[in-house]
């Protein structure tokens, strides 16, 4: 069986507000269990903003938000409606009757902490609690002390995460991730984006996820040139 001499390196473009980013987060890790010891993937998440007007240091209910945006309350419903049964299927438990939309800079910098080499904590870890934060227990994913409590509970240092977001820290290479978003093309989020060249765009299921790895296994190893291909598009 062919594998690759080096992982297949992948850039998560996705936001902690993003239903469809934690469903893609949880079928790409299943993905991944199912290709061990056939085809290693290391990834790193990379930030967007859904809304990058939203007001820093005000949240407000995401059905109020989602009637705004996608034509009132009855529409809304159905949507958040359709999202949690599809989360329920991967095993997550949707609460957006209580989740708090907000600015989303404040934790995407926060990731970019936890991506340094000297993070006690891995990026995945702490994007999983701030995405468990916002869609199950109805936290404000804009407030710093909310964002310190989750990071400390997984080992950062609370006084420490607390000041970082007081200073400037962090918000060049967001700013930079999210235009390099915009120079990519990537106009909605998951987009899964390998080896800097094939994208994979939305939530795709895990099998699909599966057979594209190995797709792109195999011509890594026999032809090492991009095809754009099924759910496989050149970037």
């Amino acid at each position: 069986m062919a594998t690759t001499a080096t992982p297949i390196h992948v850039e998560i473009w996705s936001d902690v507000v993003c239903p469809w980013c934690y469903i893609g987060k949880r079928r790409f890790e299943r993905a991944l269990e199912k290709l061990a010891g056939e085809v290693e993937v290391d990834y790193v998440f990379r930030a967007f903003q859904l809304d990058p007007t939203a007001s820093m240091g005000e949240s407000q209910p995401v059905v109020d938000a989602y009637a705004k945006k996608f034509g009132g309350p009855e529409r809304a419903r159905a949507i958040i409606e359709r999202v949690t049964s599809v989360a329920a299927e991967e095993g997550l438990e949707f609460r957006l009757d209580r989740a708090l939309r907000a600015n989303t800079l404040l934790a995407h910098r926060l990731l970019w902490l936890a991506e340094q080499p000297d993070s006690p904590v891995p990026q995945a870890a702490l994007k999983e609690r701030l995405l468990q934060a916002y869609f199950h227990d109805g936290l404000d994913i804009g407030d710093p002390d909310v964002l310190a409590a989750c990071a400390a509970e997984l080992g950062f240092d609370r006084d420490s995460v607390i000041t970082l977001l007081e200073s400037e820290a962090g918000v060049h290479d967001v700013r930079g991730e999210i235009e390099q978003a915009n120079d990519l093309g990537i106009t909605a989020v998951p987009t899964f984006v390998v080896n800097g060249t094939w994208a994979i765009p939305g939530a795709q299921d895990t099998d699909t996820f599966v057979n594209v790895f190995r797709q792109l296994r195999d011509r890594i190893v026999v032809e090492s040139a991009p095809v754009c291909e099924d759910d496989i598009c050149d970037v």
